[in-house]
């Protein structure tokens, strides 16, 4: 017997599930037993519905039809390659030029960097060339490195209280016009004196290369292998800078003429830092001092750091000279090339959990290597022999100069940080001038050959005075 509608319970059963037909379908009680099948002609055959389990459709689900009912059909994966994180690079090099902002500040450094190699040979031929006196070039040249060492730690003093952008523009323009007027003098047939007094005022060049890792150092503090890779990669900037500047000064005042080198360097001094200053976002904020604070020479462990960069300079004053006199200028890219080289390396690998024994053992590394330009001169090796120990010799120096620059920064408060790297190299730089003069009065009385022995031995000093330093430290604190 049929069922008839008004038998039907109101409510459907709970097992029942809810079943989403096609409205385009006619409406109608579902056939039932009894109930017949069959369909009107040219109607649509119409399959059983089946109870369809109704889930939370996602955001991006489409409706469609499927055997007569409304179904959910989910659209295809979106892919998420807009909003995927890039992973970053794995090289710890290019990990670090990722950081935001810090390509911008390093072009601007490099570009600012390269004239430090340019100035001081472009004046050498200028004044040389100009006045027929390589004396009177090398006097001025070496008064304007002395008040280098007089004036930069004041003038990275003031970087500090006030700001890298503040301070290192108007220092820069100061330099610049030093350069200017050298130019002029020396074009117009001044007087000597004031040959000394122009080259005296480029002294004000700010410390690129300090206020630059000292960009590194806010960026990345805390994170112990990023500063050790940032103060390899300025290490291998400085080599290269000091080994492309020497070339390209000499190729300006050769081909142009003798005033090319100059205002080549001052313009890519002034550009470099206007560049570098503009990238406001990676300066480090200026800390306020309530207080008068104590100079860093003061830190513990600065004075025996300071030490061995005045010893580690000797070694890389004393090696120029004596190599010029031995086998020309050109062979002394080799030992920047081996360096350049060495500090990208040394860059690479994971920082050391005692700097101070690392420190020791790049020291004593440096004075074995330097005893190979010493063998080869004493047995007088062809000139490849030579310049192979030479690029073996400088594999050492920037390792050296790494981990002493990182010790400076640990030594430092960061408030003092650019005064703390400034201090560093002005000893370096004393150290160059004394190696070049010890290096050039014993080439002048003895030789080239005996001429070797001072890197040597300014080596063997500088890990002396690190092992004597730190011991006593050690010594000290307990």
């Amino acid at each position: 017997m049929p069922i008839s509608p008004a038998a039907r319970p109101e409510t459907p059963p709970r097992s029942a599930p809810h079943v989403l037909t096609d409205p385009a379908l006619p409406a109608g009680p579902a056939p039932g037993p009894g109930r017949s099948t069959r369909r009107a002609p040219g109607a649509r055959p119409v399959a059983a519905p089946r109870p369809v389990r109704a889930p939370a459709p996602p955001p991006t689900a489409l409706l469609t039809t499927s055997g007569g009912q409304l179904v959910a059909a989910p659209r295809s994966a979106p892919t998420d390659a807009g909003t995927r994180r890039t992973r970053p690079p794995s090289h710890p090099y290019l990990r670090l030029l990722a950081t935001p902002g810090a390509r911008a500040f390093t072009a601007g450094n490099l570009i600012a960097r390269l004239p430090m190699g340019m100035l001081s040979v472009s004046a050498v031929i200028m004044i040389a060339g100009s006045r027929g006196s390589y004396a009177l070039a090398g006097a001025v040249t070496a008064t304007g490195l002395a008040a280098t060492a007089v004036v930069a730690p004041f003038t990275a003093r003031l970087v500090d209280r006030f700001g890298q952008a503040r301070v290192a523009v108007p220092a820069t323009a100061l330099a610049v016009l030093g350069s200017l007027a050298l130019v002029l003098c020396v074009h117009h047939d001044a007087p000597a004196w004031t040959l000394f007094a122009a080259y005296a005022a480029t002294a004000t060049t700010p410390n690129t290369g300090g206020m630059s890792r000292a960009r590194w150092a806010h960026l990345h503090r805390g994170d112990p292998a990023a500063l050790h890779t940032a103060n390899s990669f300025e290490q291998a900037a400085d080599e290269l800078c000091f080994m492309l500047g020497p070339v390209l000064a000499a190729t300006l005042c050769g081909a142009l003429f003798p005033e090319a080198g100059t205002l080549a360097g001052a313009a890519l001094l002034m550009t470099g830092v206007l560049i570098f200053a503009a990238q406001r976002a990676t300066e480090p904020p200026v800390t306020p001092r309530t207080k008068t604070v104590a100079s860093p020479l003061r830190a513990p462990g600065m004075p025996a750091l300071l030490a061995v960069f005045l010893a580690t300079g000797a070694v890389f004053g004393a090696l120029e000279v004596v190599s010029i006199a031995h086998a020309g200028g050109t062979i002394l890219a080799l030992q920047a090339a081996g360096s350049c080289v060495a500090g990208l390396l040394y860059g690479s690998l994971r920082p050391a959990r005692n700097v101070r024994l690392r420190l020791l053992l790049c020291l004593a590394a440096m004075t074995a290597l330097m005893s190979l330009p010493l063998l080869a001169a004493t047995a007088s090796a062809t000139l490849p022999v030579l310049a192979l120990c030479l690029l073996l010799a400088g594999a050492a120096t920037a390792p050296t100069m790494v981990t002493g620059m990182t010790l400076v920064q640990r030594a430092t408060r960061p408030e003092q940080l650019n005064e703390g790297m400034t201090l560093s190299v002005t000893a370096l730089l004393g150290g160059v001038a004394a190696g070049a003069a010890a290096g050039g009065r014993l080439v002048e009385h003895a030789g080239t050959v005996p001429g070797y022995a001072v890197p040597l031995s300014a080596a063997a000093l500088a890990l002396a005075v690190a092992a004597a330093g730190f011991g006593y430290d050690r010594w000290r604190r307990t």
